[in-house]
């Protein structure tokens, strides 16, 4: 007997409705690209409808194979634990159900394509003519409490600067490591370069972004001998989309192979030594679907929040340039 295959694309989820708006339109473009699935969508928190809703939404519709893909960037803690903890214990809950889990987008040229766009999309739009050899370009990486996650932000950050030929390239961090933003735009302007591109390596609108752009000003107000501009998100790229269809197909053809070299839950990793072998679990129940106007205690931390969800303490977290996510002031 076949099975009947459909799809979830789980998400971390915002207090931005921008942010919402814009991962539900990845889920709309999956549809399109496999008209012959059900496909639905979830988030971690903060946002509806929740992942287990959208299995339960699957489920109702006569699916009993489902091919999961997380929508993030990078494989950190939410991909690595809280996604997978969310849908091992609805396929414990559900023995109908066999749930098969993708991989994150990852380093993959198109992505690197994408992102080139964005900044060359910014260039265009300067009124001023300034040679990439006299600009810098600062990639903000999301941060994590994975150093493998964050050495990725790096190592996009080194392909864009080699491949467009930026004069110097830097990476900083929005959050949990460092350098945060503020610092790290401090730095590159030390640098001499007359112009600074910073460009958030995000999927999402949201708080975050927004933070980045406004740090971004007040470094600017400080050094009006240089022009600071502000490059665009990922957003819809459609060669985004472009990834997320090869992570699903991944699943389908036995090629989904997520790289655990480096993951500091399964080796030592310098820094991290403590972390091999914890437990990989969800710290996301109690804010599951919690919107921003009904969960009003304090965050500031990793995401757009910062209870630290009992995860192992950062190993830095008294680092000076960092590592508490931005906050608005």
């Amino acid at each position: 007997m076949t099975r009947k295959i459909g799809i979830m694309v789980c998400g971390h989820g915002s207090r931005d409705a921008g942010a919402v708006r814009e991962f539900a339109q990845v889920g709309e473009g999956l549809k399109k690209l496999f008209p012959q699935y059900p496909v639905d969508y979830g988030y971690l928190e903060f946002a509806t409808p929740i992942i287990r809703t959208g299995l339960d939404n699957l489920r109702s519709a006569g699916v009993s194979r489902i091919l999961a893909v997380p929508g993030m960037l990078f494989a950190a803690g939410h991909a690595k634990n809280d996604i997978p903890s969310v849908l091992n214990t609805y396929a414990a809950n559900h023995p109908d159900i066999t749930i098969e889990y993708g991989r994150e987008l990852g380093i993959d040229l198109r992505m690197i394509k994408a992102a080139s766009d964005r900044i060359q999309e910014a260039i265009d739009a300067c009124d001023t003519d300034v040679p990439l050899t006299e600009t810098l370009l600062m990639v903000v990486g999301r941060g994590a409490s994975d150093p493998d996650a964050n050495s990725n932000a790096a190592k996009v950050m080194r392909m864009l600067w080699e491949g467009m030929g930026f004069g110097w390239g830097e990476t900083c961090y929005s959050g949990v490591t460092f350098p945060l933003v503020a610092p790290g735009l401090e730095h590159a302007a030390k640098l001499g370069y007359k112009r600074i591109i910073v460009f958030p390596y995000f999927l999402f609108t949201g708080i975050l972004v927004q933070r980045i752009y406004d740090y971004t000003d007040k470094v600017a107000a400080l050094h009006p001998e240089i022009e600071f501009v502000k490059a665009g998100y990922l957003n819809d790229h459609p060669l985004v989309l472009d990834v997320f269809k090869q992570r699903v197909e991944e699943i389908l053809t036995g090629d989904n192979n997520m790289n655990c070299q480096m993951c500091k839950y399964r080796t030592q990793v310098l820094g991290f030594e403590a972390e091999v072998g914890l437990p990989q679990e969800s710290h996301h129940h109690h804010v599951e679907g919690i919107n921003n106007s009904d969960h009003n205690h304090d965050h500031s931390h990793d995401h757009d929040h910062g209870h630290d969800h009992h995860h192992h303490p950062y190993p830095h977290a008294d680092h000076p340039l960092g590592p508490r996510t931005m906050t608005e002031d």
